[in-house]
C-alpha cells in the first residue's frame, strides 16, 4: 500500500487526529520530518511549520532554517522559527546539549501551539527512533513501560510515523524526488542514540537480518504485555491495600503470598514518590521488626505489625527530593546537576561544585532542608560536628540557616550544599572515578 495511504489509515485508526484539526508540524529538515511535512501537504491537512535553530553547527544551521523556510513557502503554510543560544543555556542550567535542546523545542512547540491556535504539535519520530528507544532503555534498566518505546500520543504531542521504518521513508523522498538537509552529527557514534543507530543495528543485522522489524513487532508486543500486567497490577491493588483516612494498609503475609511480592509491592509504592532503587530497602521491611520505616520525597512506609502501612510525611519533611541516579533535580533553592566522571586530579575550589570519590557514593540519595540534630564530619575533620554549630560557625544568618540543605545517603550527610562536603567521601590519590555536583541557585 502507497505509503500516504498507509498514513491516513494509521491516524484513523489509532485516533491520532482528526482532518479539522490545525497542526504544528516540527520540521528539521531531515529526510524524516520533510517526508512528514509533504505526507500532511498531500493529506490537505491544516498545517504550520515550526523550526528550531539551535546555532550549534554555525552556517549549516543557519542553511537547515533557510531550507526549511523555502519548504514552508512551497507548501504555502505558516512558517515559525526561533534562534536558540544553545550552548549558553546548557552551560547556565548544568545541562548536556541533548538535554537543552529538547527542553528549548518542546518549551517554544507550546508558546506556538497556545498561540497560534494550533490542535496537535506533530514530530517526525520513526520506528527507527522507537527501536533506538527501546534499546537503550533495555540497556541501562527498565521496567514494563520501558519496553514499550515511544509514546504514539501523549497529550497534545502527536508522533504518527512511529508505524514507518527509515528505509521506507528515504525511499518514499525518493520516489517524491524531495530534498532535504543532512545534520553531520547524525552521523557520529558521539551520542547514544547514534552509536545504536550507525554501529550496533547493523552489527546485529549481519547476525538477525530481520532485527529491525522483529523489534518493531516486540515493541507492538511489549504494549499488549503491559496492558495485562497493569491489569493484573490493578486486580492486586484492590485486594492488599486498604485505605484508611490518608493512610494504605498493606497486609504483609498477603503481600509475600502473590506471585511477585517485590514487584507488586513497587507497583503500589512508585505512585508515593519512592523509586525503583528504594524497593530492596522497602521490601525489606516485610521481613523487619515493627517501627522501621523508608521515606520518599512526599511518603514513608512503616512497618507496624502485620502491614506495610503508606503515610504521607508531615508538612516539615515535603520537600525532600529523591535522586535515584545521576541526572539534574530540582528544589526550592535552585538545581542541583549530578554526573559520575574520571578523575581528573584538579578538584574545584568553588563553593556551587562538590567532588565525592563515586565507589563511596550509593544511589538513592535524598535531598533535604537540614535540621536539629543533624552532623557530619566535615572536610579536614575526623570528629563529628553538628551542622547547627557547623552553620554558625559560618557566620550565616538566621534567614541564610534557613536556606540551607543537605544531601543525605543512608542517614548520612554528605553534603552541605554549597558550603562543605564531608570528608569520608571525598576524592583522594586512589579514586578513579568522582561523583560532580554542580549547584546553581
Amino acid at each position: 500500500m502507497e505509503l500516504l495511504a498507509r498514513f491516513l489509515k494509521h491516524i484513523h485508526k489509532e485516533h491520532l487526529f482528526t482532518a479539522k484539526d490545525r497542526l504544528l508540524l516540527a520540521i528539521s529538515g531531515g529526510v524524516d520530518s520533510v517526508v512528514l511535512g509533504q505526507l500532511c501537504k498531500l493529506a490537505g491537512f491544516d498545517f504550520g511549520v515550526a523550526h528550531c535553530n539551535f546555532q550549534l553547527r554555525g552556517e549549516a544551521s543557519d542553511a537547515d532554517e533557510a531550507f526549511v523556510k523555502a519548504l514552508a513557502e512551497s507548501w504555502a503554510v505558516p512558517f515559525y522559527n526561533i534562534r536558540f543560544n544553545t550552548a549558553e543555556f546548557a552551560r547556565a542550567n548544568r545541562l548536556s546539549i541533548q538535554e537543552a535542546a529538547r527542553e528549548l523545542r518542546y518549551n517554544w512547540f507550546a508558546e506556538i501551539k497556545k498561540r497560534e491556535d494550533f490542535d496537535y504539535i506533530l514530530t517526525a519520530h520513526h520506528a527507527n527512533d522507537n527501536i533506538e528507544t527501546l534499546l537503550m532503555n533495555f540497556f541501562r534498566g527498565t521496567g514494563m513501560n520501558g519496553l514499550t518505546g515511544i509514546r504514539e500520543k501523549n497529550g497534545a504531542l502527536v508522533r504518527p510515523l512511529l508505524f514507518v521504518k527509515r528505509t521506507e521513508l528515504e525511499q518514499y523522498l525518493r520516489e517524491q524526488s524531495l530534498s532535504f538537509v543532512q545534520d553531520a552529527s547524525n552521523l557520529k557514534d558521539d551520542y547514544t542514540r547514534n552509536f545504536i543507530r550507525n554501529r550496533l543495528l547493523p552489527q546485529m543485522a549481519s547476525v538477525y537480518p530481520e532485527v529491525e522489524q522483529n523489534l518493531v513487532h516486540n515493541i507492538q508486543r511489549f504494549g499488549e504485555i503491559n496492558a495485562l500486567y497493569q491489569q493484573s497490577v490493578q486486580q492486586y491493588r484492590r485486594k492488599l491495600v486498604t485505605a484508611k483516612g490518608d493512610e494504605l494498609h498493606i497486609p504483609v503475609l498477603l503481600l509475600l503470598k502473590t506471585a511477585a511480592p517485590p514487584t507488586v509491592l513497587f507497583e503500589i509504592i512508585k505512585d508515593y514518590g519512592f523509586g525503583a532503587g528504594q524497593l530492596p530497602e522497602v521490601f525489606a521491611l516485610t521481613g523487619s521488626e515493627p517501627g522501621r520505616y523508608i521515606v520518599s520525597a512526599t511518603h514513608r512506609v512503616v512497618r507496624d505489625r502485620k502491614h506495610l502501612v503508606i503515610a504521607p510525611l508531615a508538612a516539615s519533611e515535603r520537600s525532600r527530593v529523591f535522586l535515584e541516579q545521576p541526572g539534574v533535580f530540582n528544589f526550592d533553592e535552585g538545581r542541583l546537576r549530578l554526573l559520575v566522571k574520571e578523575n581528573a586530579g584538579a578538584i574545584p575550589t568553588a563553593a556551587e561544585t562538590a567532588w565525592l570519590d563515586a565507589r563511596q557514593v550509593q544511589f538513592p540519595l535524598i535531598l533535604r532542608p537540614w535540621k536539629t540534630g543533624d552532623y557530619f564530619y566535615p572536610l579536614g575533620m575526623m570528629k563529628k560536628k553538628k551542622v547547627a554549630r557547623f552553620l554558625i560557625d559560618q557566620k550565616l544568618s538566621a534567614i541564610q540557616k534557613e536556606k540551607i540543605w543537605v544531601l543525605e545517603m543512608q542517614q548520612k550527610i554528605i553534603w552541605i550544599v554549597g558550603h562543605r562536603i564531608d570528608h569520608r567521601f571525598r576524592v583522594t590519590d586512589a579514586t578513579k572515578e568522582v561523583l560532580e555536583i554542580n549547584y546553581l541557585k
